[in-house]
């Protein structure tokens, strides 16, 4: 077997710790820290990652979170089954995997993450990755991103909680639409989902309000689960196979 390629010099070892309450069976989540300031000339000839255009054309931020969420997507494909692949950027956006696989990768400030499962096990992964908003960008963000009723529950619950109340709204509607997506092949914004409720100890709970197929419908509930470390919120949303 071939050794793994080089680690780019803007990207810490890869991490194996799973940072949400419940360990989802069959699935491999790898995760790095990234400094835009350390991306070297040649991280993406060290990492045999071929950068696409439009990356190649970005900004030095841009280029070093892209090429730490393939590094651990590649990693995590490896890990999982062999797999020596690198998702191509879709004309949608999103990452493009092996037909069998279902995956997603997330990144925010400095920090990147990729999960993978084979498609018997999980029909859907959306992971998002989100900087805890303060107090005051939460307040004036709240109306963009949840819906009366759950403005209504933020506005019921403790004050000193707000800001976290309104970054998970955010980030699980990510999630969400990225584990849904791939499957429904249908767009939907964050006023077509709302929160019910959440736990302290990381779970969630999710209503879709939109009908985006026979089986994923208005009404239809999910549950997601999230974590909150360093300053960033992680949210995963998975659906069974």
């Amino acid at each position: 077997m071939n050794p793994p390629p080089a680690l780019p010099a803007c990207c810490t070892p890869l991490d194996a710790h799973w940072p949400l309450p419940d360990v989802l069976p069959d699935t491999v989540l790898l995760s790095t820290h990234f400094d835009p300031s350390l991306l070297a000339f040649d991280d993406f000839l060290r990492s045999t990652i071929e950068p696409p255009p439009s990356i190649q054309r970005s900004v030095a931020k841009r280029q070093a979170e892209f090429l730490a969420g393939r590094v651990c997507a590649r990693a995590a494909l490896q890990q999982l089954e062999g797999l020596d692949c690198i998702p191509a950027i879709g004309e949608d956006r999103a990452p493009v995997w092996p037909a069998h696989i279902c995956g997603s990768i997330t990144h925010s400030t400095g920090r990147a993450a990729a999960i993978v499962a084979r498609k018997t096990h999980w029909r859907g992964l959306g992971m998002d990755l989100e900087n805890l908003l303060n107090a005051e960008r939460a307040e004036r963000l709240a109306a963009e991103i949840l819906t009366p009723p759950e403005l209504e529950r933020m506005a019921a619950g403790r004050q000193d909680q707000l800001a976290l109340w309104v970054t998970l709204t955010f980030s699980v509607k990510e999630s969400l639409f990225k584990a849904l997506y791939p499957i429904v092949q249908k767009r939907f914004y964050f006023e077509h989902a709302e929160v019910l409720e959440w736990t302290d100890n990381g779970h969630v709970r999710l209503r879709l309000l939109t009908d985006l197929s026979n089986e994923w419908h208005y009404g239809t509930e999910l549950d997601a689960q999230f974590g909150v470390h360093d300053g960033h919120l992680l949210s995963l949303v998975s659906i069974k196979a």
